[in-house]
């Protein structure tokens, strides 16, 4: 059955994918970008592939955009449109850490408060919240953006208990590290502010670290994924991908109910 979905960062990455995928699947897409020049590229490739989906310029943080969510009649809200950063936790600006809060938390709830409020009055609906395996792990040198998307994942599972009664669907999905170029750009953005002479942690071990993103899973499997996850009526709440990410998230978990310090 053909629903209508409405998903913010659709400009880039996994959401741009899984946007012109669904709309070849016949779903009606009202795809948002963070920049028109985004929003330009992407009816440009919809138009090429000869698909129907409409495209606007929507900042989740400014006000008059979000506003612009209120005007559209659809069946499922994916809050996807997030930020990522890295740096040291015990010494990251707080500017910075604050700017991924803005983003991935603050503006994610008040998009995703928007369509809540639209589906409580229809009694139908169903919001997903698009987190990351970060939202479960806790790596060295991600904290910024591990930690807003462990509130985000207190924010969906209260939220899947608030609005259950209301009829209105809540869930997550968590992808692996995948090569969109997301995480490569949140890489570069720590040496904008990192300074060897002034900042206790070493250089090399932040380096180590970022060269993990060089073994990165082909993105078009977790697109296939969200095209099959999104629509459907009834799936887990939380969806891990790929099936090795979850597997070794599971482990993580239970480590950490052994962890000493």
């Amino acid at each position: 059955m053909s629903k209508t979905i409405f998903m913010t960062g659709a400009g880039s990455g996994l959401a741009r994918g899984a946007s012109l995928g669904l709309a070849k699947k016949g779903h009606k897409i009202i795809a948002t970008t963070e920049l028109t020049s985004q929003k330009t590229d992407l009816l440009r490739e919809a138009r090429e592939q000869d698909l129907d989906i409409e495209v606007f310029k929507l900042d989740i943080t400014n006000e008059r955009d979000r506003k612009q969510i209120e005007e559209y009649d659809f069946d499922i809200f994916v809050a996807n449109a997030a930020i990522n950063e890295g740096g040291p936790l015990g010494e990251v600006p707080m500017d910075r850490f604050r700017a991924l809060f803005e983003v991935n938390v603050f503006a994610t709830l008040e998009s995703a408060q928007i369509a809540a409020q639209k589906f409580v009055k229809k009694g139908s609906g169903k919001i997903v919240f698009m987190s990351s395996m970060a939202g479960i792990s806790a790596t060295p040198f991600v904290g910024p953006y591990t930690a807003s998307k462990h509130a985000l994942e207190g924010i969906a599972q209260t939220m899947h208990n608030e609005l259950k009664e209301f009829g209105v669907q809540v869930a997550t999905i968590n992808p692996g590290a995948y090569d969109t170029g997301f995480n490569k750009r949140s890489a570069e953005e720590m040496w904008k502010w990192y300074d060897e002479v002034k900042n206790f942690t070493p250089r090399e071990e932040i380096e180590k670290q970022q060269a993990a993103l060089n073994d990165l899973f082909d993105p078009k499997d977790m697109i296939d994924k969200m095209i099959e996850i999104i629509p459907a009526d009834n799936h887990k709440f939380r969806t891990v991908y790929p099936q090795e990410t979850e597997d070794q998230l599971k482990k993580t978990e239970k480590a950490r109910w052994e962890m000493e310090i």
